[in-house]
Protein backbone atom coordinates (compact mmCIF):
# COMPACT_ATOMS: atom_id res chain seq x y z
CA UNK A 1 0.00 0.00 0.00
CA UNK A 2 1.40 3.30 -1.24
CA UNK A 3 1.75 6.59 1.12
CA UNK A 4 -1.38 8.27 -1.25
CA UNK A 5 -3.32 5.31 -0.32
CA UNK A 6 -2.89 5.38 3.04
CA UNK A 7 -3.19 9.40 3.56
CA UNK A 8 -6.68 8.52 2.40
CA UNK A 9 -7.53 5.34 4.43
CA UNK A 10 -6.58 6.59 7.64
CA UNK A 11 -5.99 10.37 8.48
CA UNK A 12 -5.07 11.68 12.10
CA UNK A 13 -9.34 12.43 13.27
CA UNK A 14 -9.95 8.68 12.73
CA UNK A 15 -6.37 7.93 14.91
CA UNK A 16 -8.05 8.23 18.88
CA UNK A 17 -5.59 7.46 21.80
CA UNK A 18 -8.39 7.86 24.51
CA UNK A 19 -9.07 4.57 26.17
CA UNK A 20 -12.35 2.60 24.15
CA UNK A 21 -15.00 1.08 25.98
CA UNK A 22 -13.97 -2.01 27.59
CA UNK A 23 -16.09 -4.83 25.85
CA UNK A 24 -16.23 -5.73 22.47
CA UNK A 25 -19.73 -4.29 20.79
CA UNK A 26 -19.22 -0.79 23.11
CA UNK A 27 -15.45 -0.88 21.68
CA UNK A 28 -16.80 -1.15 17.99
CA UNK A 29 -19.60 1.33 18.48
CA UNK A 30 -16.87 3.69 19.82
CA UNK A 31 -14.79 3.51 16.26
CA UNK A 32 -17.68 3.29 14.64
CA UNK A 33 -18.34 7.02 15.75
CA UNK A 34 -15.27 8.14 15.36
CA UNK A 35 -15.95 7.40 11.57
CA UNK A 36 -19.31 9.14 11.69
CA UNK A 37 -17.85 12.32 12.77
CA UNK A 38 -15.06 12.22 10.79
CA UNK A 39 -17.69 12.21 8.22
CA UNK A 40 -16.72 8.61 6.45
CA UNK A 41 -20.16 7.05 7.32
CA UNK A 42 -23.52 7.83 5.47
CA UNK A 43 -25.51 5.73 7.30
CA UNK A 44 -24.40 4.59 11.30
CA UNK A 45 -27.31 1.69 11.82
CA UNK A 46 -26.33 0.12 8.34
CA UNK A 47 -22.60 0.56 8.94
CA UNK A 48 -22.92 -1.12 12.41
CA UNK A 49 -25.24 -4.16 11.29
CA UNK A 50 -22.42 -4.78 8.62
CA UNK A 51 -19.62 -4.78 10.86
CA UNK A 52 -21.59 -6.96 13.60
CA UNK A 53 -23.13 -9.33 11.01
CA UNK A 54 -19.09 -9.88 10.17
CA UNK A 55 -18.21 -10.60 13.38
CA UNK A 56 -20.84 -13.57 13.42
CA UNK A 57 -19.24 -15.15 10.38
CA UNK A 58 -15.72 -15.31 12.48
CA UNK A 59 -13.62 -13.78 15.16
CA UNK A 60 -11.54 -9.84 14.30
CA UNK A 61 -9.21 -10.98 17.19
CA UNK A 62 -6.55 -12.26 15.35
CA UNK A 63 -4.41 -12.48 18.22
CA UNK A 64 -1.07 -10.98 19.17
CA UNK A 65 -3.12 -8.28 20.47
CA UNK A 66 -4.99 -7.12 17.69
CA UNK A 67 -8.67 -6.72 16.85
CA UNK A 68 -9.97 -5.74 13.18
CA UNK A 69 -13.44 -5.56 12.69
CA UNK A 70 -14.29 -4.87 9.34
CA UNK A 71 -17.14 -4.68 6.88
CA UNK A 72 -17.87 -3.83 3.33
CA UNK A 73 -21.01 -1.30 3.15
CA UNK A 74 -23.04 0.77 1.41
CA UNK A 75 -22.87 2.80 4.55
CA UNK A 76 -19.80 4.42 3.40
CA UNK A 77 -18.26 6.96 1.43
CA UNK A 78 -14.75 6.14 0.91
CA UNK A 79 -12.24 2.89 2.60
CA UNK A 80 -11.78 3.71 5.87
CA UNK A 81 -9.68 2.74 8.63
CA UNK A 82 -10.37 3.77 12.55
CA UNK A 83 -7.47 2.97 15.42
CA UNK A 84 -8.01 2.93 18.67
CA UNK A 85 -6.11 1.19 21.34
CA UNK A 86 -6.72 0.00 24.94
CA UNK A 87 -4.21 -0.28 28.05
CA UNK A 88 -5.77 -3.69 29.68
CA UNK A 89 -7.35 -5.00 26.51
CA UNK A 90 -10.20 -6.31 25.02
CA UNK A 91 -12.02 -9.15 25.10
CA UNK A 92 -12.08 -9.59 21.49
CA UNK A 93 -12.71 -13.24 19.97
CA UNK A 94 -9.05 -13.43 19.42
CA UNK A 95 -7.93 -16.81 18.00
CA UNK A 96 -4.98 -16.74 20.89
CA UNK A 97 -7.37 -16.02 23.93
CA UNK A 98 -5.27 -12.78 24.84
CA UNK A 99 -6.65 -9.66 24.83
CA UNK A 100 -7.01 -6.64 21.91
CA UNK A 101 -5.06 -3.78 22.75
CA UNK A 102 -4.48 -2.67 19.33
CA UNK A 103 -8.09 -2.04 17.48
CA UNK A 104 -8.44 -0.87 13.84
CA UNK A 105 -11.77 -0.75 12.42
CA UNK A 106 -12.10 -1.27 8.25
CA UNK A 107 -14.89 -0.18 6.50
CA UNK A 108 -14.83 -0.02 2.83
CA UNK A 109 -17.99 0.58 -0.06
CA UNK A 110 -20.31 -2.40 -0.49
CA UNK A 111 -17.97 -3.04 -3.95
CA UNK A 112 -14.50 -2.14 -2.94
CA UNK A 113 -13.87 -5.91 -2.81
CA UNK A 114 -10.20 -6.17 -3.38
CA UNK A 115 -9.36 -2.77 -2.07
CA UNK A 116 -10.80 -4.13 1.26
CA UNK A 117 -9.03 -7.39 1.31
CA UNK A 118 -5.75 -5.32 -0.18
CA UNK A 119 -6.18 -3.02 3.05
CA UNK A 120 -6.95 -5.79 5.43
CA UNK A 121 -3.89 -8.57 4.32
CA UNK A 122 -1.72 -5.59 4.08
CA UNK A 123 -2.42 -4.36 7.69
CA UNK A 124 -2.74 -7.70 9.36
CA UNK A 125 0.97 -8.62 7.78
CA UNK A 126 2.49 -4.89 9.04
CA UNK A 127 0.84 -5.93 12.80
CA UNK A 128 2.53 -9.57 12.95
CA UNK A 129 5.70 -7.57 13.78
CA UNK A 130 6.43 -7.01 17.33
CA UNK A 131 8.35 -3.87 16.62
CA UNK A 132 5.41 -2.09 14.88
CA UNK A 133 2.73 -3.47 17.78
CA UNK A 134 4.85 -2.09 20.41
CA UNK A 135 5.41 1.15 18.83
CA UNK A 136 1.35 1.46 18.12
CA UNK A 137 1.00 1.08 22.32
CA UNK A 138 4.12 3.40 22.91
CA UNK A 139 2.92 6.14 20.49
CA UNK A 140 2.22 9.61 22.09
CA UNK A 141 -0.09 11.17 19.74
CA UNK A 142 -2.21 10.80 16.47
CA UNK A 143 0.87 11.70 14.03
CA UNK A 144 3.00 9.56 15.66
CA UNK A 145 0.88 6.21 15.45
CA UNK A 146 0.31 7.22 11.46
CA UNK A 147 4.08 7.62 10.88
CA UNK A 148 4.17 4.20 12.50
CA UNK A 149 1.55 2.93 10.04
CA UNK A 150 2.87 4.57 7.15
CA UNK A 151 6.39 3.41 7.82
CA UNK A 152 4.97 -0.44 8.43
CA UNK A 153 2.50 -0.41 5.34
CA UNK A 154 5.13 1.35 2.95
Amino acid sequence: MDESTIDQVLTEDLIVLAEPPANKPDAIEYMLDIAVEAGRVTDRATALEAVLEREKQSTTGVGKGIGIPHAKTDAVREPTVVFTRSTEGIDFDSMDDQPAKLLFLLLVPAEGGEEHLSILSSLSRALMHDEVREDLLAADSSAAVRDIIVDALT
